[in-house]
C-alpha cells in the first residue's frame, strides 16, 4: 500500500454522517439566550414589561447585582434590552425589551413547555 495515496479530508458539510452541521447564527443565538442568567432574565421581561433594576432582581432569585448589571449591559449591546433613564432626583433607571427582544416569546415559550413536561 502507498502511504502518498492515502489522504484523509475532512468531510463535507453534506457528508458528516447525515447529520447537519451547526448554522453559525444559531449557535450564537443558544449562547446568547443560554448564558448564566439571561434565559431568566428575558422571561421575566417578557412577562414585567419595562422593570426597574430592583424588580428584575427581585425577580430572579440568586443573581447578584454584579451578574445583573453584567447581563443587562451585554443585552442591551446585542439591542435586545433598552434601558431608560428618567430625569429627576432620584434618577430611574428601567429597562424593557426592544420588538428584537419581544421576538423571542414564542421560542422562549416553547422552551418552557418543553421544561414542564419533561424536567422534574
Amino acid at each position: 500500500m502507498n502511504s502518498g495515496s492515502m489522504t484523509t479530508q475532512a468531510p463535507e458539510a453534506s457528508e458528516t454522517h447525515g447529520c447537519e452541521a451547526c448554522c453559525p447564527r444559531y449557535h450564537e443565538a443558544v449562547e446568547l439566550v443560554g448564558k448564566r442568567w439571561t434565559g431568566a432574565i428575558l422571561y421575566v421581561l417578557l412577562h414585567g414589561g419595562r422593570m426597574r433594576f430592583t424588580e428584575i432582581a427581585h425577580a430572579v432569585p440568586d443573581l447578584s447585582d454584579r451578574l445583573l448589571s453584567e447581563r443587562m449591559k451585554e443585552l442591551e449591546a446585542r439591542k435586545i434590552v433598552e434601558r431608560h433613564v428618567s430625569d429627576g432626583t432620584p434618577t430611574k433607571v428601567s429597562y424593557e425589551l426592544t420588538d428584537k427582544g419581544r421576538e423571542l416569546a414564542p421560542a422562549m415559550a416553547e422552551l418552557k413547555q418543553w421544561a414542564d413536561r419533561w424536567l422534574d
